[in-house]
């Protein structure tokens, strides 16, 4: 695997529905030959607000088992695809402090040149979802990183209908990943490896 496209799967998820759609990813991203690490970021929230949604209890006991994220998962990718809900058009908090912690190794250089795309969800079908992903490149633009965004360049993304990467409207928890997220989420995986795989190649 040491010749593999090395992507890392960053992500945070409150209830659920971010990690099932990094699960698609990584499972699409080894299917097109990449070796994939699944990483989360640290839950900042306080157990009273985590209690308060048994739902978002309930992804934090069925995602324990997921390695937290670390400077290192970003070095070690050739591509890193990130993930976070919306909150207020933007990202989340947890994914923007684990960013935070990255400064040591842009000003060394270190994340510049790689791929990076991105995921996210909202509540209702106008929540965000294309200012968070755009609010989240505006960062890789800091890193020199080279944006990959699934664009409409299969049939399938008119279906979904957002070019800047995989979004999904969970209405609350009431719509679950469906069949058009996950397609979504293997256009935007196979693309994103296949950039990388062309780029580490030197195509």
């Amino acid at each position: 695997m040491s010749n593999a496209v090395k992507v890392s799967v960053i992500y945070y998820s409150s209830t659920g529905i971010g990690a099932e759609i990094a699960n698609t990813l990584v499972a699409e991203a080894e299917a097109a030959g990449a070796e994939v690490r699944l990483r989360r970021v640290p839950e900042l929230a306080p157990d009273a607000a985590i209690d308060s949604n048994p739902a978002w209890r309930a992804n934090v006991e069925a995602t324990r088992s997921v390695p937290e994220a670390n400077a290192e998962d970003a070095v070690w990718a050739d591509a890193v695809i990130f993930g976070s809900p919306t909150r207020f058009g933007n990202i989340a908090a947890q994914l923007k402090q684990y960013i935070d912690t990255l400064g040591g190794q842009w000003a060394q250089g270190k994340l510049a040149d790689k791929v990076y795309s991105g995921f996210t969800s909202s509540s209702t079908a106008h929540g965000g979802q294309e200012s968070t992903l755009l609010a989240l490149y505006n960062t890789i633009h800091h890193f020199g990183g080279i944006v990959v965004a699934p664009g409409y360049t299969d049939g399938s993304k008119f279906v979904d209908g957002n070019p800047y990467g995989t979004s999904h409207v969970d209405a609350q928890g009431e719509n679950k990943v469906d069949d058009v997220t996950r397609a979504a989420a293997a256009v935007q995986a196979r693309r994103v490896v296949k950039v990388a795989r062309a780029l580490k190649n030197g195509a």
